[in-house]
C-alpha cells in the first residue's frame, strides 16, 4: 500500500510538473512569418494564390502526398472560394481550405481546417511588387491548443516545417510560371498560315476514343466535354501536374470532317505509361515521322481551309499523309477563338 501511495504521488508530481511546463514555457498558440522572393511580376504570381485549383498544383503541402484528392467549390477563385481534400489511403487525413478576404495583387487571407479541429490555421499572404519580381510574405497563426498539447504549437519544429514548405513551394511555382511564360513567348512568335516541315519523335498519348455528331457546333461541344474528362483524370486520378504532360491533341481522319458523324481520339502526351484503372481511357503510340504543319487561329469550324491548304501542299509534293492531328495550343473552351497546330504525318 505504501509503494502504491509513493508511485501515485510521483505520478501526481510528474503530471503537475508537465502541466506547469506547458503553462509557463509553451504558448497556447503561435505565429510565424516566412518571406520568399519569386522571379516573376505580381500579375503572374497572384493568380496562382487566388485560384485554389492553381494552388494545389504547386504548393508542397498538397504535392508532397500524391494520395490526396480534391473537390473545388464555386466560385473556384477569389473571395468566398473553397475546397476540401481527403487522403485515399488514410481516412484520418482530410481538411478544408477557405479564401476569406482578397485584395487584388496585394493580399489574401486563408483559413485551413485540419481533420477534426474546429479552429483553423489562419494564413495571411501579402504580395510586394519589386519590378519584375514579387516578394511574398506568409503570416501563419496556429489555432489554440489545449494546455496539455501546447507543445504542438512550439516554435522551432513548426517554423522549420513552414520554411521548408515555402522553399519547396516557391521552387515549384517558379517552374510552373516558367512554363507559362515560355508558352506566352511561343504565342508571340507563332506565324499563322505558314506551312512548316518538321520531324516528330515517337510520342505516347493517354486519352479517349469518341464518336459524335458533326452538326454545326456539336463537334466542338463534344471536344470540350472530353477535354475536361481527360484533364480531370490526368490531374486528379493520376495526380499529374500540368508540367508533367503536354498540350492535348485530337486525332482523326481528315475525310470524316465532311460526314454527319466523326470518330476521333483525344489525349495528352505523357513521358511513359502508368497504371490506368479506368477502361474508358487508352494509350496510343504515335511513331516517329516527318510532318507538314500549319498554325491556325479563328473559329473552329473554319479551320477546314487551313487543312485543305496542307493537303494541297502534300499532294503537290507527291507525298501521302496519315491522320490529321489538331494540337490545341490553348485549351478548347471558346469555339469562336481557337489556336491550333494542324499537322499531317507524311511519307
Amino acid at each position: 500500500m505504501r509503494w502504491f501511495r509513493i508511485i501515485l504521488l510521483l505520478l501526481v508530481l510528474l503530471a503537475s510538473g508537465y502541466t506547469a511546463v506547458m503553462y509557463y514555457f509553451f504558448e497556447e498558440k503561435n505565429s510565424f512569418v516566412v518571406e520568399k522572393e519569386i522571379d516573376f511580376p505580381v500579375d503572374k504570381v497572384f493568380p496562382q494564390f487566388d485560384d485554389l485549383q492553381n494552388l494545389t498544383r504547386w504548393n508542397d503541402y498538397f504535392l508532397s502526398d500524391k494520395d490526396y484528392r480534391y473537390r473545388y467549390f464555386l466560385p473556384y477563385e477569389g473571395e468566398g472560394s473553397s475546397m476540401s481534400y481527403s487522403h485515399t489511403k488514410d481516412k484520418s487525413k482530410y481538411g478544408e481550405v477557405f479564401i476569406r478576404k482578397v485584395k487584388e495583387n496585394k493580399s489574401i487571407s486563408y483559413e485551413l481546417y485540419q481533420e477534426r479541429k474546429k479552429v483553423p490555421y489562419k494564413i495571411d499572404v501579402s504580395f510586394y511588387p519589386k519590378g519584375e519580381k514579387t516578394k511574398v510574405v506568409w503570416r501563419v497563426n496556429t489555432p489554440k491548443y489545449p494546455l496539455l498539447l501546447r507543445f504542438k504549437a512550439s516554435g522551432a519544429e513548426m517554423e522549420n516545417y513552414l520554411t521548408n514548405n515555402v522553399n519547396v513551394s516557391a521552387k515549384n511555382l517558379t517552374n510552373l510560371l516558367s512554363g507559362k511564360v515560355d508558352k506566352e513567348v511561343m504565342f508571340s512568335q507563332i506565324k499563322y498560315d505558314s506551312i512548316m516541315i518538321e520531324e516528330q519523335d515517337e510520342r505516347l498519348f493517354l486519352g479517349v476514343n469518341v464518336s459524335t455528331s458533326n452538326k454545326k457546333g456539336a463537334l466542338f461541344k463534344n471536344i470540350v466535354i472530353n477535354h475536361n474528362r481527360v484533364f480531370s483524370y490526368v490531374t486528379k486520378d493520376l495526380a499529374k501536374r500540368e508540367d508533367e504532360f503536354g498540350e492535348p491533341v485530337l486525332f482523326t481522319e481528315a475525310g470524316e470532317l465532311k460526314n454527319k458523324e466523326v470518330s476521333y481520339f483525344y489525349g495528352v502526351p505523357l513521358s511513359k505509361k502508368v497504371n490506368v484503372s479506368d477502361n474508358n481511357f487508352a494509350f496510343r503510340t504515335i511513331k516517329k515521322s516527318k510532318y507538314y504543319s500549319v498554325y491556325y487561329k479563328g473559329r473552329y469550324e473554319q479551320r477546314t481551309k487551313a487543312i485543305a491548304k496542307l493537303l494541297d501542299k502534300i499532294r503537290k509534293d507527291l507525298l501521302q499523309n496519315g491522320k490529321l492531328e489538331e494540337l490545341f495550343v490553348e485549351a478548347p473552351y471558346n469555339e469562336n477563338e481557337v489556336v491550333l497546330k494542324l499537322s499531317f504525318p507524311v511519307y
